[in-house]
């Protein structure tokens, strides 16, 4: 375990909680064991080589102060249950440190704020923030002066060009890429292999390569 770090608790198992991890392993974390009611009603006491706690209330037998969490459920376009349990928790006082893979790139200077997830081969650059509860998935790059809201997923892939905001909980598709100075709305989705030449609305959505609004 990475010397002054408390365990951690992973919530949730599924693919994205597969893939924590595995980043949280290669990092040199201690992984506690997993808490997800799927598996709990299952009778299930493993999964990927960890204990199965129970359900979501086997949190309530152990210290905020001597564990921290690890949220395994991935950011849906329509979903907000990560969202929720990210602000349950967090409100009962658990910490969601950053979690960044040591095959990732992070400049000097980034801010990466409470419960952000940097997967593997992701590159950030100088300048950039990325707020609470945010995915920058496997293989994005993300240029300099980038502002990420809250509750944000960058997905497999994308490339965000310079000064490009994007507000909270807003989605960004896989294989998409959006120029230099665009803002993409809150909780607007930007759909996968599109390439975003224009702001984005709030809660719009634009998909397909004719760069189609709904």
């Amino acid at each position: 375990m990475s010397p002054g770090v408390r365990p951690l608790v992973l919530l949730g198992a599924g693919g994205h909680a597969r893939v924590l991890v595995a980043l949280a392993r290669a990092a040199g974390y201690m992984i506690l064991g997993v808490c997800d009611p799927a598996l709990a009603a299952k009778g299930m006491t493993r999964w990927e080589s960890l204990d199965v706690l129970g359900d979501d209330r086997a949190l309530e037998g152990l210290d905020p102060r001597r564990v921290e969490l690890m949220l395994g459920v991935g950011q849906l376009t329509t979903s907000k249950v990560r969202e929720q349990l990210y602000a349950s928790w967090r409100a009962r006082g658990y910490a969601f440190p950053p979690l960044v893979h040591p095959a990732a790139w992070i400049a000097p200077g980034v801010l990466l704020s409470d419960g952000v997830q940097v997967m593997a081969g992701a590159v950030i650059q100088p300048g950039c923030e990325i707020g609470d509860n945010s995915i920058v998935n496997t293989r994005v790059s993300i240029d300099h002066d980038c502002r990420i809201g809250r509750g944000v997923h960058v997905a497999p892939g994308a490339t965000l060009c310079g000064s490009v905001t994007v507000e909270d909980g807003a989605f960004i598709g896989a294989g998409s890429t959006v120029i230099q100075g665009v803002r993409v709305g809150k909780r607007a989705v930007v759909g996968a292999g599109v390439t975003l030449v224009g702001d984005l609305s709030p809660s719009a959505t634009i998909i397909g390569a004719a760069n189609r609004l709904r």
